[in-house]
């Protein structure tokens, strides 16, 4: 079923993946990737505007993912989504919201379970977008970028350079949150003192 609306979208070009990274943002269990590869395979000089435009539409959709986590919180997500992609989540958020949604972009986790989490965890908008904006845009540019430059070779580089992005990046994500959590750290301390 879900193959036939990505082969529907995909006869509709860079505006079917602009709703379909749209909808991945807010309900649709499939990632924007699965639509991205085939429309790059076809016009490989067009990956990097097919990039662009599914990277702002997914930011487009951020706001209404949340807004369904916040009317509606957790319970629309078992209803969407497997389980435990649900629970992994939701202890990643719990740990550390902002580390979640960078790592959620890189993850097979569908990145809508990020978008309605936060809503329903009142992690707030501003944060989700900005940090949505990061990671969504490796996603997206790092598939366009290859094909841009390897053209249809590129198809069989898209798995590794996927593995490659989240073994690469989600350690940096997290030394930056850290060492960033930590000079916030000490910064209070500092006007602490200095208030004393």
């Amino acid at each position: 079923m879900f193959q036939d609306i990505i082969d529907y979208l995909l006869d509709f070009g860079i505006w079917g993946l602009f709703i379909h990274s749209f909808a991945d943002a807010v309900f649709f269990p499939i990632p924007a990737f699965f639509l991205q590869v085939p429309l790059s395979l076809l016009h490989p000089s067009n990956a990097l505007w097919l990039a662009t435009v599914g990277y702002i539409a997914c930011l487009l959709g951020t706001p209404f993912g949340y807004l369904i986590g916040k009317v509606l919180g957790h319970s629309v997500l078992y209803k969407l989504l497997k389980k435990s992609w649900v629970d992994s989540a939701t202890k990643m958020f719990q740990k550390s919201g902002e580390t979640a949604i960078l790592i959620g972009s890189f993850t097979p986790i569908p990145f809508k379970v990020f978008t309605i989490l936060s809503g329903a965890m009142k992690f707030p908008l501003w944060r989700l977008l900005a940090y949505a904006a990061i990671g969504r845009a490796v996603k997206f540019y790092a598939v366009g970028l290859l094909f841009y430059f390897y053209g249809k070779a590129a198809e069989n580089m898209v798995d590794d350079v996927s593995l490659y992005i989240f073994v690469i990046a989600v350690p940096l994500l997290v030394v930056f949150l850290l060492v960033r959590k930590r000079l916030s750290k000490k910064r209070k301390q500092s006007v602490e003192i200095e208030a004393e």
